[in-house]
């Protein structure tokens, strides 16, 4: 099956493909245009994409939405992970931002990602669902140069060699991290569940 991912981040493309295999996991097209993350939630900013998507392309269509939760700060940056520094901010500054304010004595973090598929000329209440976490902590200094985000600084609790996400393979990340939890129950719903 052609799915239609509803993301414009090329990183998010690569991680889900060999994830989501048999299936083929198109990119959105150009003339899409996206709505804006509003919701308070992963799963309903991901709800609204995958149904945008689904109706723009006339395909199914899937979405993610995604972040990090610092224990420290009540769950900040949570939805807003990608404009933690502001609206326009790069991975680097928003890393650098959840550095500086994660408290000394509370490091503890968790990745979460939610997936949403749409079908198209549903409605909202037609979007399924996914959510799936990775627990960690923040280190106190990036390292690494694999993955993005503030994988750099995110030391998986699934793991016990002090590697951050941006030093494991790509290999080791999926079978591990946030999204490639949600991709195996997003499949598993979608060749087994869904028929």
């Amino acid at each position: 099956m052609e799915l239609v991912l509803a993301t414009r981040n090329p990183h998010k493309l690569r991680e889900f493909a060999p994830l989501l295999a048999p299936h083929t996991v198109i990119p959105l097209p150009d003339e899409v245009e996206l709505p804006p993350e509003t919701g308070d939630t992963f799963a309903e900013n991901a709800s609204v994409k995958a149904r945008v998507a689904a109706d723009a392309t006339g395909k199914p269509a899937f979405a993610d939405d995604s972040g990090i939760a610092a224990a420290g700060l009540g769950g900040r940056p949570g939805v807003r992970s990608a404009r933690y520094a502001g609206e326009n901010a790069t991975d680097e500054e928003n890393l650098a931002k959840l550095l500086r304010e994660v408290p000394d004595d509370d490091r503890r973090v968790a990745y979460i990602c939610a997936v949403a598929y749409a079908e198209p000329g549903g409605t909202l209440a037609d979007v399924h669902v996914v959510e799936e976490r990775c627990e960690g902590t923040l280190a106190r200094d990036p390292r690494g140069d694999g993955g993005f985000g503030y994988d750099p600084a995110f030391l998986p609790a699934d793991r016990d060699d002090d590697r951050t996400m941006a030093e494991l393979t790509p290999e080791e990340k999926d079978a591990i991290s946030h999204r490639g939890r949600a991709a195996r129950a997003f499949l598993g719903w979608l060749d087994g569940e869904r028929r």
